[in-house]
């Protein structure tokens, strides 16, 4: 079942002593690539993308760090279950892991939708999580959400369904070179070989539903944020990141509605695929974050 990942054509690779690890938890199965030494850090992906991502930064950060990574339920390689796509279920789904690998507390770091279930987690768990970074994308109902709605290029927010998944399927490819097309200051620089390695994870029976079930989830997401923001923002230090032709600052301002110790700060020449687009100043950024003092 590893064989797309172990060859991960067009990705940056995780170092060799990594290792991967079926994680059953929170009535699901994860699939996690672990390796370092040290304080963790837990790296969470996001849509059109998996675990696969951070193999840069992981190598990095794996030097002096134990750093965990995930790949969120229904994508990737772990398991498809028929719901839970909800984030704070899916908040459970890290507490289970990390329970599993036998880690209290950790930084996280998350893109896209992994900041939405890096939020619950840090909301649902605020004494595990020291420091967090959050990369270019909006939390549902947090600050100014319903305005972010109306940008029409978000229209993928509201694209689910059967008749949806009959529309996509076989044409996966087409639906993810979307994203991975308009969210890009240069497109070119999503390779083409990553390209073909994550449409043939999202072409796996299952995957394309999963995806659209983590869109679908972000009303109840937004009643959950609310729910956990009542309870008062988050404390730990937060970097909120932003790709210059993307989020930006904007990030920052977003995240001032959530946390009340928020830094922000713009990954340049990037759009929303910062890891791809500019991965040497992303992982600079998130190592001046997480290396220096609270």
């Amino acid at each position: 079942m590893h064989s797309v990942e172990a060859s991960a054509p067009g990705v940056v690779p995780f170092p060799p002593d990594f290792r991967m690890q079926e994680v059953a938890t929170n009535g699901t199965t994860v699939h996690v690539r672990i390796g370092g030494a040290g304080p963790a850090v837990v790296l969470l992906h996001g849509y059109g993308e998996t675990g696969d991502m951070w193999g840069a930064l992981a190598t990095d950060l794996a030097r002096d760090h134990t750093v965990i990574v995930p790949d969120l339920r229904g994508m990737g390689l772990s398991a498809k279950p028929v719901g839970g796509f909800d984030k704070k279920t899916q908040a459970h789904d890290v507490a289970g892991v990390l329970d599993e690998i036998g880690i209290e507390k950790a930084d996280l770091v998350t893109h896209d939708i992994g900041n939405m279930v890096g939020f619950a987690f840090a909301a649902s768990y605020r004494n595990r999580v020291l420091k967090f970074v959050l990369i270019d994308a909006p939390l549902p109902g947090v600050g100014p959400w319903e305005e972010i709605l109306k940008n029409p290029l978000l229209w993928h927010f509201r694209f689910g369904g059967p008749d949806m998944e009959r529309l996509v399927a076989g044409r996966e490819r087409i639906y993810l070179d979307r994203f991975w097309n308009e969210f890009s200051a240069t497109p070119a620089r999503f390779s083409e070989a990553a390209r073909e390695h994550y449409a043939a994870l999202y072409s796996r029976p299952g995957a394309m539903h999963s995806g659209f079930a983590q869109f679908a989830a972000f009303d109840q997401d937004a009643i959950d944020n609310k729910a956990f923001l009542a309870a008062g923002k988050l404390a730990m230090p937060v970097l909120a990141l932003g790709g210059e032709k993307s989020f930006g600052l904007f990030m920052a301002e977003v995240m001032r509605f959530a946390a009340s110790d928020v830094q922000g700060a713009v990954i340049p020449d990037s759009g929303h695929w910062i890891m791809e687009e500019n991965p040497i100043a992303t992982t600079a950024l998130v190592r001046a974050f997480l290396d220096g003092g609270s």
